[in-house]
C-alpha cells in the first residue's frame, strides 16, 4: 500500500465491504443471539460547571480531576538504525512519576504526570494503573472516559484495541475492560450494550453497520446532553462475541500507509459501553398473606437502577505533512484529523484556564466528548510518545497537551433512577396470582355444593325407599322419619345458601382487587411526581445551604478579626481591607502561579503592610494562615526584606508556628522562611538564642514529607555555616550540637530523597569547615563533634555518591576533618584514607583535590598508614 495511494479499511477492502466471519454476525439479526441490537438511548448527563464542554446546569457531584498517564513506545527497527548515534529525547523517572524532555546534552525540562509508563510496561500494568479505577466507577453508576492521544505511530491503537490473538498479554484496554465488566454484572438482572463508531472527515459512521455512514448528533435543548439515536446498539453477554465485534469494527475502520506508520488510523474510533445494573439489597418485595380469604400487599418500593457509560476513544494520530509524506486524499484526511485535534486542544485550553467560553461546537469530536472534559465523567487520558529525537517537536506538543488536560476538573455524578416499570410488572404478576387463587377457591366451593346436593338427593332417594318399605310399619315411625328428612333437607338448604353467599363475597373481593389495582397505578404516578418535586427541592436547598455556609464562614472570620482588633484598641472595620487583599492574593496565585505570585505578594506588601501580614499568622482560618506564611516566606527570600521581618517580630512568629502547630504544610513553609532568614549573619544568633535549633530538630523528627525535610535541613545547614560562628566558634558549635542540630541532620538521611541528602551533606560540610577554622585558631580542641556523634560512617559511605551535589559537599567535609591529627586515627579505622586518596586523584574540583593532597602529605599518621598499605602518593 503506497503512502499516497489513498485510504482503505484495515482488512484491505473498500470501506463499504463487510468482514466475513467464521460465524454469521449481524447486529440486528437474531434477537435470541448473544449480540442484540437496540437503539442508542438519549444521554441524560449534566455538566459540572459553566466552563465545561457543555453548558448544562450543575446538578451536584464529586470533584474529580482528569488523570493523565504517559506511555513511551520502544524504538522501532527504523529508529534503531537512523538514531543509533543519538540518545532518546526523553528520560523517564517512573518511581517519581516524572518525565524529563531533553532539549540538548545539558538542558532539559521536567514534567509530572499521574502515571509514567516506560517502554517495558505491560498491557496489564497500563490497564490496572490507568483504566481499572474508571471501569470500577462505571460499574458503580458513573460515566467514565478512556482516551489515547499522541503522534501517529506511537502505539495508541495497540494500547486501546489490542485483541491479544497471538499472545493474551497483548490484550488492550477495550478487551480487558469488558472482561472486568462481564465478571461483575449479573446477566439475569443487568445489561451491557455496546456501540462502535468512527469519526472520519467530520462524518460519524457506524463501524458495525458501514451503510450507516452519516449519523447525526442530537442535543437536549434543556440539559445540553448529546446522544446518537442512529447508531447500532448491541447487547453483549459473552467475551467472545465482544472480541468478534471489535474485529468487525476494526475491519471497517479507515487506515493508510504513511512514512511514519505503515497502518496509520485515519479516523477517530469511539467505543461506547452502556452498563445498566439493579441494586441488590434494595429491591422491592411484595408479600402476601393468603389465608382467611384476604390478600395484603406489605411493601411497595420501586427498585433502583444505576446506569453507567464507558467511552473509549482511540484518537487518530497527529502528524506533520512534511514528515508523513501524505498527499492526495490522504493529505485531506490528515488536515481533517489535525483540525479536529486542534479543536479538542482549544477546548481543553479554555477549560484549564477557566475561560467563560469553550468552543465546543468547532468540531463533532468536541461535541461527542463534552461530558469527558469538564463534565460529569471520570476521565483518564493516555498520551503516547516515541523516543526518537527527530520527533522532539511532536513529543513536546503531546506532553504539553497532557499537562493542560491535568488542569481540567470534572464533577463526577452517579446515575440512579427508580425502575417503576419493573414494579408495575411485579404488581401485575401478583394480581394475576391472586385472581387465579380466587378462581380456584370458587371452583372448589362449586364442587363442594354439587357434592352436598348429590348427597342430599341420595339420602332423599334412600328415605323414599325406606318410607315405601316402612308403610307397612307403624304410623308413628313413619312420621318420625319424615320429620328427620325435613330437618335434613332444611339443613342442606341452609348450607347451600351459605355457599352461595360465600361465592358472592368472593366475587365482591375480586371487584375490590381490580379497583385496588387502579388505585395503585394512580399512587405510582403520584409517587413519581412527588419524587421529582423532592429532587428539585433538594437541589434548591443544597444551593441555599452552600450560600449560607459561605456567608457564615465570612461573618465568623470577620467577627474574630474585629474582636481581636477591638481588644488592641483598633477600629472594628479594619478586617475588610486585609481579607480582601488576601482573597486577591489567592485569586492571583491561582491564575498566575509563576511570576504572578511574586507580583501578588509585592502588591499585598505595599497595600497592606508587613505588620498586618504578620498578624494573619495567628488567624483561626487555616487557608488564611497558610497564605500568610507563604507571603512571609516569599518576602524573606528578598534580602532587603529580611531585617524588616525580624524587627517586626516575624522570626518569633515563625518559630511559634513550629512550636504550636502540627500541620506539616505550615511546618514546611515556615522552615523555608527561617532558612531564608538564616542566610543573614545578623539573624543567625537570634535564631539560635530563641531555641530555633531545638524547634527545627523536633520538626525534622516528626516530618515525613521530603519537601518539609529539605526545608528543615537547609535551615540547619545555613546555621552550621554562618559567618558569625567565626567570632566564637566553639561556643556556638557546642550549642548546635547540644540542641540536637547534628543528630537532626543525621536523622534526616532516613528519607533517602536526593534533595534532602544534598542539604544534609551541605550542613555537615559547613560544620566541618567551621570546626577546622576553630582548631586552627586554637579555640577548638579534641575530636570533631561529627565523629563523636557517629557521622563518619555515613560520610565515608557517600563520599563517592552518584549525585554531584552530595558528593562535592562530602568530599569537602572529609578534607576538613582530615586536617586535624586528632581525627586521623578514627578516620583510618573508618576507611577514610582510601577516599582521601581517591579525592586527591580524581576529584573534578581543583581546590578540593589540592586540599586532599596537602592533607595527606602533611599528616604523619596518614603517611604511615599509606606506607603500610603500600599506597603510592
Amino acid at each position: 500500500m503506497a503512502a499516497s495511494g489513498g485510504t482503505s479499511n484495515r482488512n484491505g477492502a473498500n470501506s463499504r465491504n463487510s468482514l466475513k466471519l467464521d460465524k454469521p454476525f449481524s447486529p440486528n439479526s437474531n434477537p435470541n443471539s448473544s449480540l442484540k441490537s437496540k437503539s442508542l438511548p438519549n444521554s441524560a448527563l449534566r455538566r459540572s460547571s459553566p466552563a465545561s464542554l457543555g453548558a448544562a446546569k450543575n446538578d451536584g457531584g464529586v470533584p474529580g480531576r482528569v488523570r493523565v498517564a504517559v506511555r513511551l513506545r520502544p524504538r522501532n527497527s527504523e529508529e534503531l538504525i537512523a538514531d543509533a548515534d543519538f540518545a532518546d529525547c526523553v528520560e523517564l523517572q517512573p518511581e517519581l512519576k516524572r518525565l524529563k524532555l531533553l532539549k540538548n546534552n545539558w538542558d532539559s525540562d521536567t514534567y509530572e504526570f499521574d502515571e509514567v509508563l516506560t517502554e517495558f510496561a505491560s498491557q496489564k500494568r497500563v490497564y490496572e494503573a490507568v483504566v481499572k479505577p474508571v471501569v470500577e466507577s462505571v460499574l458503580d453508576g458513573y460515566n467514565g472516559t478512556i482516551m489515547a492521544y499522541g503522534q501517529t505511530g506511537t502505539g495508541k491503537t495497540y494500547t486501546l484495541g489490542g485483541l491479544g490473538e497471538e499472545d493474551t498479554a497483548d490484550r488492550g484496554i477495550m478487551v480487558r475492560a469488558m472482561e472486568d465488566i462481564l465478571a461483575e454484572v449479573s446477566l439475569e438482572t443487568d445489561s451491557v450494550t455496546v456501540s462502535y463508531l468512527q469519526l472520519y472527515m467530520e462524518s460519524i459512521q457506524d463501524l458495525l453497520d458501514p451503510a450507516n455512514d452519516n449519523i447525526s448528533i442530537v442535543e437536549d435543548p434543556k440539559t445540553g446532553d448529546v446522544s446518537l439515536p442512529g447508531a447500532s446498539l448491541v447487547e453483549i453477554r459473552h467475551q467472545e462475541s465482544f472480541v468478534e465485534l471489535l474485529r468487525l469494527g476494526e475491519a471497517h475502520r479507515f487506515a493508510a500507509n504513511t512514512k511514519l506508520n505503515t497502518e496509520s488510523s485515519r479516523s477517530h474510533a469511539i467505543l461506547m459501553v452502556h452498563v445498566k445494573r439493579s441494586l441488590k439489597g434494595r429491591d422491592s418485595t411484595l408479600g402476601s398473606d393468603v389465608g382467611g380469604h384476604s390478600h395484603l400487599v406489605k411493601t411497595l418500593k420501586a427498585p433502583i437502577v444505576r446506569k453507567g457509560k464507558l467511552v473509549v476513544v482511540d484518537l487518530a494520530g497527529s502528524e506533520r505533512i512534511d514528515k508523513s509524506g501524505s498527499e492526495g486524499h490522504t493529505l485531506e484526511e490528515a488536515k481533517s484529523i489535525n483540525l479536529s485535534l486542534s479543536a479538542l486542544g482549544k477546548c481543553i485550553n479554555a477549560l484549564a484556564e477557566n475561560s467563560a467560553h469553550v468552543p465546543v461546537r468547532d468540531s463533532k469530536l468536541t461535541r461527542l466528548l463534552r461530558d469527558s472534559f469538564g463534565g460529569t465523567a471520570r476521565t483518564s487520558l493516555v498520551i503516547t510518545i516515541g523516543p526518537s529525537p527527530r520527533h522532539r517537536g511532536e513529543t513536546t506538543s503531546t506532553i504539553m497537551f497532557g499537562q493542560r488536560a491535568m488542569k481540567v476538573e470534572n464533577m463526577v455524578k452517579i446515575k440512579e433512577e427508580f425502575d417503576y416499570k419493573s414494579l408495575s410488572r411485579r404488581l401485575d404478576i401478583q394480581l394475576d396470582k391472586l385472581i387465579a387463587e380466587h378462581e380456584r377457591q370458587k371452583k372448589s366451593f362449586e364442587m363442594e355444593i354439587e357434592r352436598i346436593t348429590k348427597e342430599a338427593q341420595d339420602r332423599i332417594s334412600e328415605a323414599e325407599r325406606s318410607h315405601s318399605n316402612a308403610l307397612e310399619g307403624s304410623v308413628e315411625c313413619a312420621d318420625k322419619e319424615v320429620e328427620e328428612l325435613k330437618n335434613l333437607v332444611k339443613k342442606e338448604t341452609l348450607l347451600r345458601k351459605a355457599a352461595e353467599e360465600e361465592v358472592s363475597n368472593l366475587r365482591t373481593q375480586v371487584a375490590q382487587l381490580k379497583r385496588s389495582e387502579t388505585s395503585c397505578n394512580l399512587e405510582i404516578s403520584k409517587l413519581c411526581k412527588s419524587l421529582e418535586d423532592e429532587q428539585n427541592q433538594k437541589r434548591k436547598l443544597e444551593g441555599d445551604i452552600a450560600v449560607l455556609q459561605t456567608q457564615l464562614l465570612q461573618l465568623s472570620f470577620e467577627a474574630d478579626e474585629t474582636s481581636r482588633r477591638l481588644d488592641r484598641g483598633e477600629p472594628g472595620k479594619v478586617l475588610g481591607s486585609i481579607d480582601s487583599q488576601v482573597q486577591q492574593v489567592k485569586h492571583s496565585q491561582a491564575q498566575e502561579p509563576g511570576n504572578g505570585e511574586k507580583a501578588s505578594v509585592a502588591k499585598l506588601f505595599e497595600q497592606v503592610g508587613l505588620q498586618k501580614i504578620l498578624s494573619l499568622l495567628e488567624a483561626e482560618d487555616y487557608d488564611v494562615r497558610i497564605h500568610a506564611v507563604k507571603v512571609v516566606a516569599n518576602l524573606a527570600a528578598e534580602e532587603t526584606n529580611q531585617q524588616k521581618i525580624v524587627e517586626a517580630g516575624g522570626l518569633s512568629s515563625l518559630l511559634m508556628l513550629l512550636r504550636n502547630t502540627e500541620d506539616e504544610t505550615i511546618h514546611r513553609v515556615a522552615a523555608g522562611a527561617i532558612a531564608n532568614l538564616a542566610m543573614n549573619e545578623t539573624n543567625q544568633e537570634l535564631i539560635m538564642s530563641q531555641g530555633g535549633i531545638s524547634l527545627l530538630s523536633i520538626t525534622a523528627a516528626n516530618a515525613e514529607d521530603p519537601q518539609t525535610l529539605r526545608m528543615v535541613a537547609g535551615a540547619i545547614a545555613n546555621l552550621c555555616g554562618n559567618v558569625m560562628i567565626l567570632c566564637y566558634p566553639d561556643k556556638l558549635q557546642k550549642k548546635l550540637r547540644g540542641e540536637g542540630g547534628i543528630k537532626a541532620l543525621l536523622g534526616m538521611v532516613r528519607c533517602r530523597h536526593p534533595d534532602v541528602l544534598a542539604q544534609v551533606a551541605r550542613g555537615i560540610a559547613n560544620f566541618a569547615k567551621c570546626e577546622s577554622r576553630a582548631s586552627i585558631q586554637g579555640s577548638k580542641a579534641g575530636k570533631s563533634f561529627l565523629i563523636e556523634d557517629g557521622a563518619l560512617p555515613w560520610i565515608v559511605q557517600n563520599a563517592n555518591n552518584e549525585a554531584s551535589t552530595i558528593k562535592r559537599h562530602i568530599e569537602l567535609a572529609l578534607c576538613h576533618l582530615a586536617q586535624h591529627e586528632v581525627n586521623a586515627r578514627d578516620m583510618m579505622n573508618g576507611g577514610a584514607v582510601w577516599e582521601l586518596v581517591r579525592i586527591s586523584r580524581d576529584c573534578s574540583r581543583e581546590d578540593i583535590r589540592s586540599l586532599a593532597h596537602r592533607t595527606l602529605i602533611s599528616s604523619p599518621t596518614f603517611q604511615a598508614e599509606m606506607r603500610r598499605l603500600r599506597i603510592d602518593h
